[in-house]
């Protein structure tokens, strides 16, 4: 098998919404792969495609080499789940939230007391495990959670938003985790993130869907080239059709995008073209409150195919896709 996840034309629609639109991707084994998009893009749903919780309406995917409708108990052993919303037990220890979970999937007494030891030794909790979660930090609870779901021993593991609402410093702690996790457990591991510098760090490679569809695929330096040359941010007064024309008419502009009243553009030498970029908006009455030059990061590659930043929709209130998706499951159930 030379795929930890394969999909070929997966796609999902509700009624007259597709929210996932005929999706192919690859997932290589022992890979950490990034799946980034803005709310209702299709990420969830694709998800619970993949872990066998919804149907796809046609397409197909294998998990594992496990065909995820004909072989949905074979994929289910082959993967675990980390879901965004905390599932633990506070009245329970760390060690017994860990012993439940083996319990679950009918793992004998000794393998599950040889297992919790492993992962909570390599989740740096071995110290805590017989204190109740409810004082754990939170850096310390998401550690505890993604240990649980390695409990018997998956190929694949789902996590979406890992380090949702951790400061910077429990971030990077959980960062270091799920690369040792992937090291030493030889763990595929496919996760979901809204925060760029996480899936930089992290990442082989990363997809980006957009409306249901994958819109750029490769690893983050490749997209990162791919934009190329330097970002330039201006931050200017009264943006309007008429101004964005008259950047655009620039030659050395390579692209040019309006975010949240600022304009980003993408030029082969940023210095040079700043004073250019000044004089232009003098010209068509701007005035320019702020200006910064760098190199492309993730944040840009996800600007350039989508026209948004992926922070701004994630702060959004919840998608249409997902309110479609709730409203037709309200109605099925009456």
């Amino acid at each position: 098998m030379k795929h930890a996840i394969k999909t070929v034309d997966l796609t999902k629609s509700f009624g007259g919404l597709v929210a996932v639109d005929h999706v192919s991707l690859e997932v290589d084994q022992a890979e950490i792969f990034g799946f980034l998009g803005p709310n209702g893009a299709g990420k969830t749903t694709t998800i619970r495609m993949l872990v066998t919780l919804l149907k796809p309406t046609s397409g197909s995917a294998e998990v594992w080499g496990h065909d995820i409708l004909k072989e949905r108990d074979e994929v289910r052993r082959s993967i675990g789940i980390v879901f965004q919303d905390p599932s633990l037990d506070g009245l329970l220890t760390g060690r017994e939230n860990m012993d439940f979970h083996g319990r679950i999937y009918g793992i004998s007494k000794a393998r599950r007391q040889e297992r919790i030891k492993e992962l909570l030794d390599l989740a740096q909790l071995l110290e805590r495990a017989d204190d109740l979660v409810q004082t754990y930090s939170g850096g310390m609870k998401r550690r505890l959670e993604i240990a649980r779901g390695l409990m018997h021993q998956p190929n694949i593991l789902f996590l979406d938003e890992p380090t949702l609402g951790l400061d910077p410093q429990n971030r990077r702690v959980v960062w270091s985790y799920i690369q040792r996790l992937n090291k030493q457990e030889d763990v595929t591991i496919f996760l979901t993130t809204h925060y760029m510098e996480e899936a930089d760090f992290l990442c082989d490679r990363v997809a980006i869907i957009d409306r249901g569809r994958i819109v750029a695929l490769d690893t983050c330096n490749n997209l990162k080239e791919r934009v190329g040359g330097d970002v330039v941010l201006l931050r200017i007064s009264n943006a309007n059709a008429k101004v964005l024309d008259a950047f655009r008419e620039e030659e050395f502009v390579h692209d040019l995008k309006l975010v949240k009243g600022s304009l980003v553009f993408t030029v082969n030498d940023g210095e040079r073209a700043v004073p250019q970029l000044i004089e232009v908006a003098r010209h068509v009455g701007v005035s320019v409150e702020e200006c910064s030059i760098r190199k492309p990061n993730l944040e840009d590659v996800f600007i350039h195919y989508t026209g948004r930043r992926i922070r701004d929709e994630f702060e959004k209130p919840e998608s249409k896709a997902m309110r479609m998706g709730s409203r037709m499951t309200r109605q099925r159930r009456g």
